[in-house]
């Protein structure tokens, strides 16, 4: 019989990476609680109309869409926005404003695997929801470096860009809004050729293609030259102009804090999502062609669904990427160094103590195993060794006489015996 092999497009996270995971995880929840962001959990399934409203083109067709026993039609979750506006739009409808909300866990996407893509993949995702203003826009901006830097990635820069800019002159230009949706997807891609084709075929002037074209070149990290350019390109079409000032005002106020956020304005940044209407943004590291994450203001979804019109900004945080960046960067995991035992009782009599013992280091936060194969006391130290182990505490009947046990420093191979009592404070300290 063949060896069963993961399903295409997922994979196996072993205990190194698992543990990265876990750390960057823990790290995302940080910043949630330190911004004053509540935890929620929505499931993996959901209804497919909910999911594919303004998903967009792109990731309508790449759902894992399916009818359940029940027959109806339901996908897993490609995204978290929808979810968790779908629970804004109902439970949450009252509730006083802004919310600031978080969660974390797996996607679904059937995209063609390759390098750093997978079918499924893990996202800390957060949304503040109730504020038009631009420092709500700026928080989010913040609270992705902030997690960036406590993971300990080098030299992250951010990707901004504005929706407002391009729908603004599409629609003064009576580009129907199903063809500014392509073109945004087009975009998205970098195919600024057929973007610019199907803006042609949509009816516009010259003008409008004109400044599309100038407008694509646009970009650089000098914020206040770049949007200057940006401004002057999009002059006559008003709500284009707004939308650079607004962009302009966001990153002013992220740019005020004492933190250093490395910036990049794009003006012809698109994202491939529909309900993006404002300022929207993409963490990167150098050397990678992978975004870290993604996000921007939506101010019209929720009413889509049926609730209270809500402005709304929020961002995604791919855990998996982020771990490929750390990986790539050899970047070491800030944790304290968790003292870890092995108990080995010297006769098969002792296993029972040896299991007592292993419960008074745990009820210590101490993590303990006991040796349970019966192997001889050398050969469980050497297995001890090979597995990184800090200390052993071997339970023998002599030392068992006096309330004692042996404790051996691995690391040091030096070893003492220590009246059980005594073991916790000898291992802490």
């Amino acid at each position: 019989m063949s060896a069963f092999r993961t399903v295409r497009g997922m994979r196996d996270f072993l205990p190194e990476e698992a543990k990265m995971m876990k750390y960057i995880e823990g790290k995302a929840r940080k910043v949630a609680e330190l911004y004053g962001y509540k935890e929620i959990m929505t499931p993996v399934v959901e209804s497919y109309e909910l999911l594919a409203a303004k998903a967009g083109e792109d990731i309508r067709s790449r759902m894992y869409a399916f009818n359940d026993l029940g027959g109806r039609k339901v996908a897993l979750r490609p995204e978290f926005t929808a979810p968790v506006a779908r629970l804004v739009a109902t439970t949450f409808r009252n509730e006083p404003k802004p919310l600031r909300l978080f969660c974390v866990g797996s996607l679904y996407r059937y995209d063609e695997p390759q390098k750093e893509r997978f079918r499924e993949f893990w996202q800390s995702n957060y949304e503040l929801m109730g504020s038009t203003k631009p420092e709500a826009d700026a928080e989010i901006i913040m609270l992705t470096n902030n997690l960036m830097k406590s993971v300990g990635l080098k030299n992250c820069v951010f990707k901004v860009g504005h929706v407002g800019v391009l729908r603004g002159i599409l629609s003064q230009e009576n580009v129907k809004e199903k063809v500014q949706n392509k073109v945004m997807q087009l975009m998205d891609k970098k195919q600024y050729e057929d973007a610019l084709k199907l803006v042609e075929d949509g009816g516009a002037s010259e003008k409008c293609l004109a400044t599309l074209q100038k407008l694509v070149k646009i970009k650089g990290s000098e914020i206040s030259q770049v949007l200057r350019k940006m401004e002057r390109q999009v002059e006559g079409y008003n709500k284009a102009v707004n939308a650079v000032r607004n962009l302009h005002e966001i990153l002013e106020l992220a740019s005020e804090t004492e933190e250093k956020i490395d910036l990049v304005v794009e003006a012809g940044f698109a994202r491939g999502l529909e309900y993006y209407t404002g300022m929207i943004l993409e963490p990167y590291v150098p050397k990678t062609d992978i975004a870290l994450g993604g996000g921007g203001r939506y101010d019209k979804l929720i009413e889509l669904f049926g609730g209270k019109p809500t402005p709304a900004v929020g961002i995604a945080h791919g855990i998996d990427r982020i771990m490929l960046a750390m990986q790539k960067q050899k970047t070491p995991l800030k944790t304290e160094e968790e003292k870890r035992v092995m108990v080995i009782p010297t006769k098969e009599e002792l296993k029972g103590e040896a299991l007592k013992i292993s419960q008074i280091l745990r009820d210590a936060d101490i993590p303990a195993e006991v040796e349970v194969v019966g192997r001889r006391v050398t050969k469980a130290l050497e297995d001890a060794n090979r597995r990184r182990m800090n200390y052993a505490v071997i339970v023998g009947e002599r030392e068992l006489k006096e309330r004692a046990v042996v404790v051996r420093n691995l690391g040091k191979r030096e070893q003492t015996i220590v009246k059980i009592e005594r073991i916790v404070e000898t291992i802490k300290g």
